[in-house]
């Protein structure tokens, strides 16, 4: 499908040919029949795109400032790597449209295939052919409804909170600063419920526009009498209310707002403006000044927005899916007039000429509403052919992988050290995101990329699949990709329960005891590299850093058992954030700890035996999980004790191990290396030069499945000890 992309680092936008996204629980797939182009945030985000990195950072001191601590803590090296990944995303553009349902997710009660639907919501209501959409930012729409004018349903959204800000009663008089899309939508929601409305604007164009939406008055700012204007309007005493919709760095819409609106009226922000409120005018008239949130209440909670759990209406009126709900109501009733604001429709094929229209505007053209057109008739597919696909020579000993999940860490991290190795070949990609997909796979020259992962598992020319996902995804990615025949490499966590780890267990046990009778009965095989035992490595990547393995060495043939400190300055991570949410990324124990009992294994050759962890108690917002200390007995006598906390400063480096032993101490300093420190080598090439080693070989995998078990295991009885307060046996 055709899906307008930008790249942050370049500025450049193109028109792509991507998968069709994955249809996603609680979600529902949508076939674009249009999507509005939004002049103002669009135009910015293009703007800051082409921007210098110097003029990226000006723009933006607040992540300047996060970058200089990252140099501090993990290396100048590391840290621009990240950046610039980081930088290189594809980003969607677009945030409001109109389709019909072409597939419904799990969970979704309230649509169905063939429901015309109006949707919502930066990075899914995106410019698209295909767009996945949670259930929370899409609306039903009546048959009689024009799917164009349906498309305005976010700006309406937008339209309609700034209003609702205002706290409107009936007979009050109200200014609106800005008669742009959003300022003339806004006169027509006002209108329609009846108010009076004084229009305000730097362009006299705009004002005759509004005018022939209902707009009573207007007044030409930098011309007319602003604050005569005003009194004249609300009979001597101000505007009770002003709706500001103009978009300027200026900070002249807020004055302007005190200065024309009454003693305790309401002053609602719903544009981007400069913020220096006049203090002297809103204090002497005691103004009420409000900004207004995007499309109202549930906007930026993700259990709103991508769970679907809903506000109760008895308690929050007005939700952003009601506030979409009401527009489109109006709209539906010939309340509101959006077409005569359409001045240009370019096809998807064309739609990067609407960029140049609104960017650049060559012929000087008047433009309001800017819409992008779809081709409804054709079909999108899941997977896209980059190059052609030929079956890679296995005498060279080239091991074909495929990648599934293609998230900031696998592009930042994993994919670069795998392409860094001369004996691996990346062949396919496959993300739930089409747009994310195709990024990687042009970049990396893949053959091929898909939303459906299946088509890797099912590509007999693939011999390793690669596992970087969301954590709840692993298990079944991991025994499907097992039961396949694949050789697997997935990021940690391997698994979120017991359950789940005793099936992965099982199916590696059948499928190799499988796999080994296969081979033995067979005399030929058309591809050597195909496993006939399928190897699994878990990404516990701490264990292959050279500073890893310099203290494995020193203490290889110690006569003491080992004392482990591991302290892990670990951040704060949102409570929001899915790796915080116990479904989707298991918490940060299953999550993340796992990487220091693996360490603490490699570096003992011993498996644990005992845990007992204790989290702290007290004042302040703490999440107690994030906060741990846990002390883990190993079978040789050895123990270790990992402090795990979100409480202290991102600028101390992250983590910091010390290992006493045989009368020596030896430590690791966040696995820095280099003569100053400047890089940071945490062994992600290094698990990767050594699995491909081992399954050239025919070797087992570079980490015993009995430890992957062990450390996997240990991670769940944290858990169970935290909730028992008891130290428990790990078994």
């Amino acid at each position: 499908m055709k899906q307008i992309i930008q790249n942050y680092k370049t500025g450049t936008l193109e028109l792509a040919e991507v998968p069709v996204p994955t249809i996603k629980k609680g979600g529902i797939l949508v076939k674009n029949h249009f999507s509005l182009v939004s002049a103002g945030t669009e135009k910015s985000m293009i703007e800051f795109g082409k921007k210098s990195l110097i003029g990226k950072a000006q723009a933006k001191p607040k992540l300047v400032k996060q970058v200089i601590e990252k140099i501090k803590t993990d290396g100048l090296l590391a840290t621009y790597k990240s950046a610039m990944g980081k930088l290189g995303e594809p980003v969607p553009l677009g945030y409001s449209s109109a389709g019909e349902v072409i597939e419904v997710g799990n969970n979704v009660k309230n649509f169905k295939k063939g429901d015309k639907v109006a949707c919502a919501g930066a990075g899914y209501a995106s410019h698209a052919e295909v767009v996945c959409i949670p259930e929370n930012l899409a609306v039903k729409l009546p048959e009689s409804i024009d799917l164009k004018e349906a498309s305005f349903v976010t700006l309406g959204a937008i339209a309609m909170q700034g209003i609702r800000r205002c706290e409107l009663s009936p007979g009050e008089k109200i200014a609106v600063i800005g008669l742009g899309l959003l300022g003339q939508i806004t006169v027509q929601l006002l209108k329609a419920y009846g108010m009076p409305v004084l229009g305000m604007d730097v362009n006299p164009k705009r004002i005759e526009e509004s005018k022939k939406y209902g707009m009573d008055e207007g007044i030409l700012i930098g011309a007319d009498n602003v604050i005569e204007a005003a009194l004249n309007f609300s009979d001597g005493n101000g505007v009770d209310a002003v709706i500001i919709t103009a978009s300027t760095q200026s900070s002249e819409p807020l004055e302007t707002a005190g200065l024309v609106c009454r003693e305790r009226g309401r002053v609602s922000s719903v544009g981007l403006t400069g913020m220096k409120i006049p203090r002297s005018i809103y204090y002497e008239k005691e103004i009420d000044f409000r900004l207004s949130r995007s499309y109202g209440p549930g906007r930026y909670d993700r259990n709103y927005e991508e769970k679907g759990l809903d506000y109760p209406i008895g308690y929050v009126r007005w939700t952003e899916k009601r506030n979409m709900m009401e527009f489109i109501r109006l709209l539906s009733e010939n309340k509101i007039n959006l077409t005569p604001m359409i001045t240009h429709t370019f096809k998807i094929d064309n739609a990067l000429k609407a960029y140049e229209l609104i960017t650049k505007n060559p012929d000087n053209e008047d433009f309001t509403g800017v819409v992008i057109q779809y081709d409804v008739e054709k079909k999108p597919e899941k997977k896209i052919i980059l190059r052609e696909i030929k079956e890679l020579d296995k005498k060279k000993n080239i091991i074909s992988a495929g990648i599934i999940g293609g998230g900031n860490f696998a592009r930042g991290v994993l994919i670069p050290a795998i392409k860094s190795l001369k004996n691996v070949s990346l062949e396919a990609v496959a993300d739930s995101e089409g747009r994310t997909a195709d990024y990687i796979g042009k970049k990396y020259g893949c053959k091929y990329t898909t939303s459906d992962y299946k088509d890797i598992l099912k590509d007999k020319n693939i011999d390793l699949v690669i596992i970087t996902t969301p954590h709840n995804l692993h298990s079944r990615m991991v025994i499907e990709s097992l039961k396949a025949g694949k050789h697997v490499f997935v990021e940690k966590p391997l698994c979120l329960n017991e359950q789940e780890l005793h099936e992965i267990i099982k199916v590696y046990n059948t499928t190799n005891t499988t796999n080994s009778t296969n081979s033995k009965n067979s005399t030929n095989s058309k591809n050597s590299m195909n496993p006939t035992n399928p190897s699994l490595l878990v990404g516990f990547n701490r264990r292959f850093s050279p500073e890893a393995l310099r203290i494995k060495q020193i203490f290889t043939n110690r006569s003491t058992p080992l004392m482990i400190y591991y302290r892990v300055n670990a951040g704060k991570i949102p409570e929001e954030h899915w790796v915080q949410d116990p479904e989707i990324g298991g918490g940060r124990i299953i999550g993340e700890v796992c990487h220091f009992i693996d360490l603490m294994q490699f570096l003992t050759d011993s498996r644990p035996v005992e845990v007992y962890a204790s989290t702290v108690a007290g004042k302040g917002n703490i999440k107690d999980t994030d906060n741990v200390n846990i002390i883990i007995k190993f079978e040789d006598g050895s123990t270790g004790n990992v402090l795990y906390t979100s409480l202290g400063s991102k600028s101390f480096p992250k983590e910091y191990v010390e290992v006493f032993g045989d009368r020596k101490v030896e430590t690791i300093n966040n696995f820095k290396t280099g003569k100053f420190g400047m890089s940071q080598d945490k062994g992600h090439r290094g698990e990767f030069v050594e699995f491909m080693n081992s399954i050239k070989k025919g070797k087992p995998s570079p980490i015993s499945l009995e430890s992957i078990y062990y450390t996997t295991l240990a991670t769940f009885k944290i858990h169970a000890s935290l909730k028992e307060g008891t130290s428990v046996k790990i078994t």
